[in-house]
């Protein structure tokens, strides 16, 4: 590993999954209190109350019970190690599922997969709430199954991620009319993936098995193929690769899911930046591996594949671009900068190999 950065990392190590959770929880013992403080903040102001965040911890939980119930397991080694309640803990892996139960407009993250000669690599800017920057870390996890490394937020077991298999995993958001916090929640079905599936195909199977009621995509690759996995109450609809590439921003591209879409959360701005994106690598970008993060650079009046935030708005309307990030399957590797793509040449970047 090389580790160029004063951005936390967390070597998260245990022999069962209560372990694995209490090595992360005491790790993070200090902040993660903090880090679901803000996220309440948050839900409350996106018109999440505590009752109903507290009927989705519950529901979730009792998802997890009959799915992979040593999730649950870890997820008390987290609150155990912290010293935190819980429901916390719970609620933060279910950002997502809380989050979607409000209704106010977002920008959000891009990402696609291209092969640079005989190399297949993920890029991807993660958006996120500028407020929420000092709440994310970098994480090396080894414990039951594959080992994995990546990018995630206090508390939370995944997000982007690399695993010592040569599956990569990339992460956006994604909104469905029927979405409701009932299943796995996409965080920990990411942690899933990565801890069990050696590859995108085993990786499809097993989360056409998770019970899913909420929805996002997982890019993912390895060194034979590269694919858009869409989840949603609709079903899960894998997008395969065109013309060596994939790419992903916030909105469904298969027509069934697309049919019942919250289009009003991410459109127009998701169609933009796909358009701009696809239109960046048809121009024959990236010509080589340093060219990876160029494609998403923007411009002055360009669709925002770089986001800036607004420090006129207030909290839960100020959007940035946090990390960019590059995993390569074949080298086991995941590549994170701690800022934009307008960073890349003269920013510090991260490095993990599993």
């Amino acid at each position: 590993m090389t580790d160029t950065t004063e951005r936390l990392h967390l070597e998260v190590a245990g022999a069962t999954p209560r372990d694995l959770g209490r090595s992360r929880g005491a790790a993070l013992r200090g902040s993660l209190g903090g880090a679901y403080t803000r996220y309440a903040e948050l839900f409350r102001v996106l018109g999440v109350d505590e009752e109903r965040e507290r009927d989705a911890v519950a529901r979730i939980v009792a998802a997890l019970r009959g799915w992979r119930p040593a999730l649950i397991e870890q997820l008390e080694g987290v609150a155990e190690g912290a010293g935190v309640e819980f429901s916390n803990v719970v609620a933060l892996n279910a950002r997502t599922e809380i989050l979607a139960l409000g209704e106010k407009p977002s920008s959000e993250c891009s990402t696609f997969t291209t092969e640079v000669g005989a190399r297949r690599y993920g890029v991807q800017t993660w958006d996120w709430h500028v407020e929420l920057d000092p709440f994310w870390h970098t994480h090396a996890v080894d414990g039951p199954g594959l080992r994995y490394a990546g990018l995630t937020e206090q508390g939370i077991l995944s997000k982007i991620g690399v695993n010592e298999a040569g599956l990569a995993l990339h992460f956006n958001i994604l909104g469905h009319r029927e979405d409701r916090p009932e299943g796995v929640p996409m965080h920990l079905l990411s942690s899933v993936v990565l801890s069990e599936c050696r590859s995108v195909h085993d990786a499809i199977e097993l989360i056409r098995e998770a019970p899913v009621a909420s929805s996002s995509a997982f890019t993912m690759l390895d060194a034979e193929r590269a694919v858009s996995v869409e989840m949603s109450p609709a079903g899960v609809f894998v997008i395969e690769a065109e013309g060596g590439s994939v790419q992903r921003t916030n909105h469904f591209q298969h027509e069934t899911p697309l049919s019942a879409q919250k289009s009003e959360l991410y459109e127009p701005d998701s169609t933009e930046r796909l358009e701009l994106m696809r239109a960046r690598l048809s121009e024959g970008l990236p010509a080589a591996s340093a060219d990876l993060v160029r494609v998403l650079l923007t411009e002055e009046g360009e669709a925002p594949l770089t986001c800036r935030a607004d420090m006129s708005q207030g909290y839960g309307e100020r959007w940035a671009t946090l990390a960019t990030i590059v995993t390569d399957p074949v080298a086991r590797t995941i590549r994170i900068l701690d800022g934009m793509p307008t960073d890349a040449e003269t920013g510090e970047w991260r490095e993990l190999t599993v």
